[in-house]
């Protein structure tokens, strides 16, 4: 997975100005670089998973074929 860009420092900087206790903050911002680590998906992500599903369509969509091929000359 890409890294996103999260600027802990500018983070804890502005909750501290805001008037949050550093210790707070500073929890805070690790809990939320860990969200963005954990959670969130990036473009690259998406990329990965169109590829995939795309894959897996081709998949299905030749296997049905040879399911209506073979019952077709079954049939006939």
């Amino acid at each position: 997975m890409s890294a996103l860009t999260f600027d802990t420092h500018k983070f804890i900087k502005r909750l501290t100005e805001a008037g949050m206790p550093l210790g707070q903050a500073e929890v805070l911002a690790e809990e939320q670089t860990n969200l963005i680590d954990e959670r969130l998906a990036t473009k690259d992500d998406l990329k990965m998973m169109e590829l995939r599903l795309t894959m897996k369509m081709g998949a299905l969509i030749t296997a049905g074929i040879g399911i209506v091929a073979t019952v077709t000359k079954l049939l006939n």
